[in-house]
């Protein structure tokens, strides 16, 4: 096993695939750009998706990067020797080009040939059939294959080096149909022991760990006007492959956990420094140290890409995350005031290297956390009058609902629930809680799940004009309010837009009207939309206004909105558009908010025309 550090694991992944013909692209932002179905990138997957559904991506078929990435669902699991709520994955893909047996085989020797990971340590798994598709035999033999090379006759089955497993384990889809397909697993052997003699790759005891997935689209999934489901050949096929930086980091560095590696470690060992005093049990705090050092870089990454606390959506998650980490410090002890001050520059001095945006917006990053702690000690006053009202009503005990609405709103542990509840004589139905935390926790994912659903498969006639006509919103506040104006944020749904531009102050009521009449002109005067491709630089000319440049790769797709002398809107952006202005009907401001200090939103909707 090769001792290597997070960066050079990195390099050497992106240098691997390069000289295997892949292009090296640019990570995005956390934040999705135009895309009100996630609320941060979970996958390095997802910003592909339009390439992944068949749109021609302006560095060809094979393409490689790591992407930075915010997993919100399983917040609650961060605790534990693995879980992450922001880190880097590795990924790299196929759009029509290479399949199965390429893409196992190159996966395996940059593990074993490049980091040094010994092949008696490496297990896969594979899709094992049921009605909808065969078992993935392809993936099977590849597998084989790619075992042979080393020496080892690999077999299939319980103990052996191929396991199989049902949609469940080795399958990807979106609920809302689209592209799917079986995928392939590949796993680390620990050393640790079974915990059964049904042990196997699947099993989460942490004798194995993923440390790659192969999503391989060959069938498009359909649902029935009854609801339906049926599997038909795509067509086409693409290669999604994704796997942990950190995780990876682990294992070669040869640490029983991600915090211990050399990126995390300087800003963890810090934490555990300064948060000693504590009557917990050993693993009560390390698991505590834990959740304090995941939530703060998280924290730190989300603000450094412009969101801020708040009770909504992506500001919500943020808040969420920075009320747990000092929650946590609280309980271990520790000065939350210390520990940001002290503890956050070193997580931006680690990650800075690989993203300069965190030591741009340090000063920012320390001020919002700052600010969002103070609130937080002001919230569990709050709390604590609340808790009071409801003894007030002298209840025979703390419901599940109530202990769960103290942690859920207040922040409060359900420990210190018990503890106030025990000091006047009653007790808290913890059974009720757990049942009220797991609903919630069900009701994250489905949310998730259909935000998801929504911006793979949502390429609704209305969606394209709501999109169009945010081009025309730009241009006309840049034409009529000022060339300071660019997007800071949008978020479009089928029903309405959402667009977020740096304003001292906000619009007058007249200077909305001439805006929103200045966007209606343009769609009577059904300007012709077109597209080209042309390089970053050239484009950067054109559009001296572009927020997002940093996420492009070498050849962007520029939207042009008119013609000649009639042109509104020229922008860097992958789509989808209507055909022309024509097709949007009338546009409506319905609403102007302020969102932070100099940031204004407007929100606006298109009506049929009058």
């Amino acid at each position: 096993m090769k001792n290597l550090t997070y960066a050079q694991i990195r390099q050497a992944y992106l240098d691997f695939f390069r000289k295997r013909d892949h292009a090296v692209i640019a990570g995005t932002g956390l934040v999705p750009e135009d895309d009100p179905t996630v609320l941060y990138v979970p996958a390095g997957m997802f910003p592909l998706v339009p390439y992944l559904l068949g749109e021609q991506h302006p560095e060809g078929t094979r393409l490689v990067n790591s992407q930075r990435c915010i997993r919100t669902v399983d917040i609650d699991t961060v605790g534990d020797a693995q879980h992450l709520t922001a880190f880097e994955m590795l990924g790299n893909w196929s759009l029509n080009d290479y399949f199965k047996e390429e893409a196992i085989e190159m996966t395996v020797s940059f593990y074993v040939e490049e980091l040094g990971i010994p092949i008696d340590r490496i297990y896969a798994s594979v899709f094992a059939g049921d009605d909808d598709a065969p078992i993935d035999d392809e993936s099977i033999q590849a597998w084989k294959k790619v075992f042979a090379k080393y020496g080892i006759d690999a077999k299939v089955g319980q103990d052996e080096r191929i396991y199989t497993y049902s949609k469940e384990e080795n399958w990807w889809e979106l609920p809302a149909g689209g592209p799917c397909g079986p995928d392939s697993e590949i796993f680390y052997d620990t050393g640790k022991e079974k915990c059964s003699d049904q042990c196997g790759p699947a099993c989460d005891c942490g004798k194995y760990a993923e440390i790659g997935n192969n999503v391989f689209m060959q069938y498009q999934k359909e649902i029935g006007a009854d609801g339906q489901v049926s599997y038909k050949p795509l067509g086409r096929h693409n290669v999604d492959f994704g796997g942990g930086l950190d995780r990876l980091a682990m294992i070669s560095q040869g640490k029983d956990s991600v915090w211990e590696t050399d990126i995390n470690l300087p800003f963890f060992s810090k934490i555990q420094e300064m948060t000693r005093d504590s009557e917990l049990t050993p693993d009560e705090q390390i698991r505590s140290q834990r959740i304090i050092t995941d939530h703060l870089k998280a924290s730190a990454w989300i603000i450094a890409d412009g969101v801020i606390p708040s009770n909504k959506e992506r500001g919500y998650i943020l808040r969420r995350l920075i009320r747990r980490a000092i929650r946590h410090i609280n309980r271990l002890g520790g000065s939350h005031q210390e520990i940001i001050s002290e503890v956050v520059p070193i997580i931006i001095q680690q990650f800075a290297p690989f993203h300069p945006k965190l030591q741009e917006n340090k000063a920012s990053i320390l001020d919002t956390m700052t600010q969002e702690a103070g609130k937080f000690d002001k919230a569990m006053t709050k709390g604590l009058q609340h808790f009071n009202k409801v003894m007030e009503k002298q209840p025979k005990e703390i419901s599940g609902e109530e202990a769960f609405y103290l942690y859920e709103t207040y922040g409060f542990p359900v420990e210190v629930v018990t503890e106030l509840a025990q000091e006047r004589g009653i007790q808290v139905d913890l059974d009720g809680f757990e049942k009220a935390q797991q609903a919630h926790k069900d009701l994250s994912r489905t949310a998730s799940a259909g935000l998801f659903k929504g911006g793979l498969a949502d390429d609704s006639v209305e969606s394209r004009r709501l999109h169009t006509a945010t081009h025309l919103l730009l241009a006309a506040l840049r034409k009529h309010i000022g060339e300071h104006i660019y997007q800071k944020g949008s978020n479009i749904t089928p029903e309405r837009l959402r667009f977020d531009f740096p304003n001292d102050k906000k619009l007058t009521p007249e200077q909305l009207r001439t805006v929103e009449q200045q966007v209606n002109e343009w769609i009577k005067a059904d300007l012709p939309i077109s597209s080209e491709e042309v390089s970053k630089e050239e484009a950067l000319q054109r559009v001296p206004f572009a927020a997002f440049d940093d996420k492009y790769g070498n050849v962007v797709k520029l939207y042009k909105i008119g013609e000649g002398g009639d042109t509104a809107s020229v922008e860097i952006c992958r789509g989808p558009h209507a055909k022309s202005t024509g097709e949007l009907g009338h546009f409506k401001i319905v609403k102007q908010e302020n969102v932070g200090a100099g940031v204004k939103r407007i929100k606006a909707i298109l009506e049929p025309r009058k």
